[in-house]
């Protein structure tokens, strides 16, 4: 006998219920791999401004005269 169908049999009529992570809030597994979808998303969009900051700063401020870097 196999693991799913020891653990079908186990579970009964639970059986693929989606599982909770965080069963007073109601948070589940999809609701946690949504969060870190969406923060991985933002952690990639800061990094792509903090990029675009820096070379401003460094290279397009300077090249038209707007200042100095020392």
């Amino acid at each position: 006998m196999g693991e799913s169908k020891r653990r079908r049999e186990a579970l009964g009529e639970k059986y693929g219920e989606e599982k909770k992570l965080v069963p007073w809030l109601g948070i589940t597994k999809k609701d946690g791999e949504r969060f870190v979808s969406w923060t991985t998303r933002g952690a990639w969009i800061g990094i792509a401004l903090l990029v675009f900051y820096w070379l401003t700063i460094r290279i397009i401020g300077p090249a038209f005269g707007w200042w100095e870097v020392n």
